[in-house]
């Protein structure tokens, strides 16, 4: 342990914590930029100095580790005239654009400048005229506003292990690019937002599509149905003030039906059908070998994208039942429409999801026009759907809570784990035990893979055979898992693995690019107890017991895994080896 003084404060931290978080343990709060909880410290941004007395020297203090007998003074005139000064060099690269920016409100850089009292206009700026990069569809690059904070690169690159950022020239000309300074879209990236999440300012945000839903609602030749991804009902609140893992969900009908949607169902009903397509298949492969193993689960658009960028001798082994986004919205233009007598023509379908390349999986053809009509019109992320709440004057809190409309909203608590990084597979499993066995797990709760180590794995027996299973999130976590596959392959061994999840975001879609911004892993862990919660509070449990799947297969679909099931809810994958390393 380590003893030092701050601002005349004693404080004891372990070895190799850095004066930053030290300070932060004794309520000092110093400010940064470019420092995220997430990520290794670049000491770019400089705002973090401080003063260790009898030094002259100021001193980065996210990067340098407290010492023993240090006397750290965080705050001081010269201190605070350095920063300032720091915040103003920032500032004269930065555009005067806040009330048109997407961070609004929410920008670190915004907040700091009001911090410090630094009048905007008084501040001559240099700013270089780029247009905006919009190639994507999904996230929106405005290069004006980078402030060279290394934050997303390092995301890019380090956590994600996708390597489309970049920093691009040097000293004054110095900026982020996608590498190669290409399109977005032209390179690697799999749109999954982290660096959006991460993005200290307006740099990178999503591609905002809330003025087509407000003009699909206003239409009265549309019926606008909307689906509410499992994740979302425990991130929104925090927009509205509320704790992380606040479930909002009955509160989450009411107001979207106060927008105008005529029809609110629930992503964790389709989540339900997901699995039991998904349990049915690995039975298939394990139980009858018809097919091979692993069997990886699809249900994340950024790792469906970044496995056909760079893994694709996988292609055989995913799971080729669509995500529950596209099943429901196939399921709401066929199945719906035609129990209401509404022509799917006119249904338009607004799924609420907590990640940006949600907007991208829309735009995979071959996934999204199963019901002869784009399944789902527009995907929105948590944060847009928060924008629109706040626009209509809803006073979301105080709503009486409401029940999803039937046919497509009941949902058992296999189906609201999927927002938790290790959910897809806990709900599998449930299913497929009983698929296999015809009993129900003893303990439903699958500790293995629950948590936020990057790789979890576990061992299930079924029938007195052993199934291992591997869950895998944040992208740069997925190289081991399949690696360890290959190795095996390759010496002729038994597989390391039968059953692997990934989800391309930390903490799977709890974290997503989409959410509301702050997140770290103590909001993940508290947004994950929030769809826990609700599992344990949901009367079924297993997605197979949920009624209205039941229902779902005895009225339309047959069996799983039918013509008709293999029609709607199942995909297809192309290697696309452009990016091979």
């Amino acid at each position: 342990m380590i003893k030092a003084r701050i601002n005349q404060i004693d404080v004891e931290v372990p070895e190799g914590t850095s004066i930053l978080d030290a300070a932060r343990q004794v309520q000092v709060k110093i400010p940064t930029l470019c420092k995220h909880k997430d990520l290794l410290p670049t000491a770019a941004c400089g705002i973090c100095i401080v003063r260790n007395k009898g030094s002259n020297k100021l001193i980065r203090s996210c990067c340098t580790p407290l010492e023993n007998d240090m006397e750290i003074t965080t705050h001081d005139h010269d201190i605070v005239d350095v920063r300032r000064a720091t915040l103003e060099l920032i500032l004269s690269n930065h555009p005067q654009a806040c009330l048109n920016c997407g961070r609004n409100g929410e920008c670190e850089l915004q907040s700091l400048a009001a911090d410090f009292n630094i009048p905007m206009e008084s501040i001559k700026r240099y700013v270089r005229d780029t247009p905006p990069d919009t190639s994507t569809g999904s996230i929106v690059i405005d290069f004006e506003k980078c402030i060279k904070c290394g934050r997303c690169i390092q995301v890019c690159q380090e956590m994600q292990n996708v390597w489309a950022l970049s920093f691009l020239d040097r000293g004054i000309n110095t900026r982020m690019a996608p590498a190669g300074d290409i399109t977005l879209a032209e390179s690697p990236c799999v749109k999954c937002g982290q660096c959006s999440a991460h993005c200290p300012t307006g740099a990178i945000v999503e591609n905002d599509e809330t003025p087509a839903v407000w003009e699909a609602l206003h239409d009265p030749e549309k019926v606008c149905v909307v689906q509410i991804a499992p994740s979302v009902r425990v991130t929104l609140g925090e927009a509205f003030g509320l704790p992380p893992g606040t479930n909002l969900t009955k509160k989450l009908y009411a107001a979207l039906r106060r927008l105008g949607f005529k029809a609110v169902f629930d992503t964790n009903f389709s989540a339900d059908v997901t699995i039991v397509e998904e349990a049915s298949e690995f039975i298939q492969r394990f139980a009858h070998k018809r097919g091979p193993l692993p069997l990886i689960t699809s249900c994340c658009p950024s790792w469906t994208d970044f496995m056909e960028k760079n893994h694709w001798d996988f292609i055989d082994n995913f799971s080729t039942a669509k995500s529950p986004q596209q099943i429901l919205g196939v399921l709401a233009k066929t199945y719906y429409a035609e129990k209401m007598k509404i022509d799917p023509a006119k249904l338009y379908m607004v799924s609420i999801m907590p990640c940006t390349a949600k907007k991208y999986e829309l735009s995979r053809t071959e996934e999204m026009y199963a019901s002869g009509h784009k399944d789902v019109d527009v995907s929105l992320t948590t944060r847009e759907l928060a924008r629109m709440l706040k626009q209509s004057g809803i006073d979301f809190l105080n709503l009486a809570d409401a029940e999803p409309d039937s046919v497509l909203g009941e949902y058992s608590g296999a189906g609201t784990i999927f927002g938790a990084t290790g959910g897809v597979m806990e709900a599998a499993i449930r299913t497929a035990y009983f698929y296999a066995t015809g009993k129900k797990l003893e303990k439903v709760e699958v500790d293995a893979v629950r948590g936020l180590d990057g790789v979890k794995q576990g061992e299930i027996s079924v029938n007195g055979a052993k199934v291992r299973v591997a869950v895998a999130h944040g992208l740069a976590n997925v190289e081991e898992v399949l690696n360890r596959v290959r190795a095996a392959r390759k010496a002729g061994q038994e597989l390391p693995y039968h059953f692997i999840e990934v989800m391309a975001c930390p903490g799977g879609c709890i974290g997503g690019g989409g959410q509301p911004y702050g997140v770290d892993n103590k909001r993940r862990t508290q947004r994950s107890a929030g769809l826990y919660q609700d599992d344990r509070d949901c009367p079924v449990r297993h997605s197979h017991e949920n009624p209205e799947v039941i229902r779902l297969y005895k009225e339309f679909l047959g069996q799983p895994l039918s013509d008709k099931a293999h029609h709607l809810l199942h995909t297809q994958y192309t290697a696309r080896p452009v990016y091979q390393r």
